[in-house]
């Protein structure tokens, strides 16, 4: 895409954010299949169903600055009226630059796209964090999707935006929206009506992980039957038939249209693979530029069989054993003199605490609690998304719970938990929601785009039989995926994509990216997806974690920025290393692609995202 002239940019956002141009009516496009491998994916961070209930962390909303089509001081989504068409009105303060502000809209696009109708609506959430104008360029909008299903696109715009445009180029918009059934778009796909009471209630009676006992298996597949009957009965079907990743991709067909664009600029992670994907699949002369970062093996996705995923999980365990020992004790709390050492070290505490769960006292927490071995395996499970910045807390925390010290445990969980919902409560959660994620449209849109769950008890025995066989490390914890889609066989989506995700020949060659060893999207998936898309490449990147925000890399970031930019897309078999390590100093290396200042940028954006969205949830 050639650069656009101040004059172009001018028209594309308007002198005034409420009076941007309408974008075209809705489009009827007919859905094409297509017939070639596809490739698996993987999703979220940690399936927070199964982990129990947690208040959703909310950034506060900013005064509106100069809000010219907003009459409130604070920005609230339900003063935004929806609209067929995209009106952008300003919305959140941008912290780093006073006076400005992004711009928001409320989409009215069709529930069902197949047969759409005025009935039955769905409503986006879209925001836009504008380019530079002062540039004197505009090289167009940049999607992106931060993963899930279930993140929120807003909310990562808002976290991280300028990060992410740090590196494709301060000349490209940056466009996040929320998925039909999350946070801010309405209908949310809600299992307890907005009743968090409720919600922490059932959280509670968690049986924890599959492997803590014997039997749990049995009572964690009925309990997942339970919540799935509840979701279907408590939700509004019409969202339920109409969301899977097939509408997410016709969805963002249309916010690029109703933005005069015929061609996307994408960038995805995790989940956001499998929409990127889907969409290159689905329309593959639509696609500019598009990055697909941390990826889900398309076909394992789509068939619902979830075992590839954790190819690479117990690669990243092993990491934390072997970078503990060369840190030495005075950066590794956990240190032993081999790394097999750590290994056996904390084999033992597992078992320790599986017979003697360690409990949390009255003078550590509002009420008394334990740390059992499934809360420790869902703390170990956690970090090996993000093993620079959790591994050397991890450390601290198993060296103290060795000694029955509960202590750190408690203050690094509640480093994820930082509101916990009083037990009381009757709090709800508003129709526009604007947390992090919304954790029911994780099993929702997973299920609705695999084939339905039909194992019995005993065949489900077997599948985490196997996955624990290939995981030792994440088996027990992540058979929550497919856990997830027991019982949801009632309410099937209308329009579901079958595959296989190939796009032959799209308009620009795809560029994968992907850790050496990611806990639950392999190099293997990475390799399998590229190989559905001519002309396309994996870009590995010599690290532990999910996704390459795991690890900052300016050489990542270099060749990311380089391929929005110009096109340029590595040579096969391109390996970029990490600015850093687990428990270890970083690298000083430069990107090579910018200097001075905008280096100086360029690493800050990719230290911030080291730590991913948020807390990594979904990514």
């Amino acid at each position: 895409m050639a650069s656009k002239s101040r004059a172009a940019f001018a028209e594309q956002h308007g002198a005034d954010c409420g009076n941007i141009r309408p974008g075209p009516p809705p489009r009827k496009r007919t859905w094409l299949g297509f017939t070639t491998t596809f490739a698996t994916v993987v999703l979220l961070a940690l399936y927070h169903h199964l982990r129990g209930c947690y208040k959703p962390r909310i950034l506060a909303a900013a005064p509106i600055l100069g809000s010219s089509g907003l009459k409130t001081s604070t920005f609230s989504w339900a003063d935004i009226p929806p609209s067929r068409s995209l009106i952008w009105h300003p919305c959140y303060a941008i912290p780093e630059a006073p006076g400005a502000s992004l711009d928001c809209a409320r989409l009215d696009v069709p529930m069902d796209w197949q047969s759409p109708g005025d009935d039955e609506r769905v409503v986006l959430a879209v925001v836009r964090l504008r380019a530079n104008s002062s540039l004197g360029s505009y090289r167009g909008p940049v999607f992106f999707n931060p993963g899930g299903p279930g993140g929120s696109g807003i909310w990562a715009l808002r976290d991280r935006g300028r990060d992410l445009q740090a590196i494709v180029g301060e000349d490209h918009d940056i466009i996040g929206f929320d998925p039909r059934g999350v946070g801010a778009s309405t209908p949310r796909i809600d299992c307890w009506g907005g009743r968090m009471q409720d919600r922490l209630v059932w959280g509670l009676q968690d049986v924890g992980v599959v492997d803590a006992h014997p039997g749990v298996v049995y009572d964690a597949l009925a309990r997942a039957s339970i919540l799935s009957a509840v979701c279907e009965e408590n939700q509004e079907g019409s969202i339920l038939r109409h969301s899977s990743t097939a509408y997410h991709a016709r969805d963002m067909l249309e916010i690029l249209e109703q933005m005069g664009e015929k061609k996307i600029k994408y960038w995805g992670f995790s989940y956001g693979t499998v929409l990127g994907g889907t969409f290159a699949a689905m329309y593959p002369d639509r696609i500019e530029r598009m990055v697909n970062d941390g990826n889900v093996d398309y076909e394992e996705w789509y068939n619902g069989t979830y075992f590839a995923f954790l190819h690479d999980a117990d690669l990243v365990m092993e990491a934390f054993h072997t970078f503990c020992h060369l840190a030495g004790p005075l950066r590794c709390a956990f240190y032993a003199p081999s790394p097999s050492q750590i290994h056996d070290r904390l084999s033992a505490l597992l078992d320790t605490i599986r017979l003697s769960p360690i409990p949390i006292p009255t003078t550590l927490a509002p009420t008394p609690s334990l740390v059992t071995y499934s809360s420790v395996k869902q703390l170990l499970s956690t970090a090996l998304y993000q093993p620079i910045y959790r591994f050397p807390r991890v450390a601290t925390v198993l060296a103290a719970l060795e000694r029955r010290d509960p202590a750190p445990y408690v203050s690094y969980t509640s480093l994820d938990n930082p509101n916990p919902i009083p037990f009381c409560s009757a709090e709800t959660t508003p129709p526009t929601d604007t947390s992090e994620d919304t954790p029911d449209a994780f099993p929702a849109i997973m299920c609705a785009d695999a084939e339905p769950f039909t194992d019995s008890p005993a065949q489900f025995a077997d599948y985490v039989a196997t996955l624990l066989n290939i995981s030792h490390a994440a088996g027990a914890v992540q058979a929550g995926f497919r856990l997830a889609c027991a019982g949801r066989n009632h309410i099937r989506p209308k329009w579901r994509f079958e595959g296989p995700v190939v796009g032959g020949n799209t308009s620009f060659p795809i560029l994968f990216v992907n850790n050496v060893a990611d806990n639950v999207t392999p190099l293997v998936s990475a390799r399998r997806n590229a190989a559905g898309f001519e002309g396309s490449v994996v870009l590995m990147q010599n690290s532990y974690g999910h996704t390459s925000l795991a690890a900052a890399s300016r050489c990542t970031a270099g060749w990311v920025r380089g391929y929005f930019r110009e096109g340029r897309m590595p040579g096969v078999g391109t390996v970029c290393e990490a600015d850093g390590v687990p428990f270890g100093e970083r690298a000083g290396l430069s990107s090579g692609e910018v200097d001075g200042e905008e280096e100086d940028r360029l690493v800050m954006a990719v230290r911030r995202l080291e730590r991913g969205f948020g807390r990594g949830r979904y990514l």
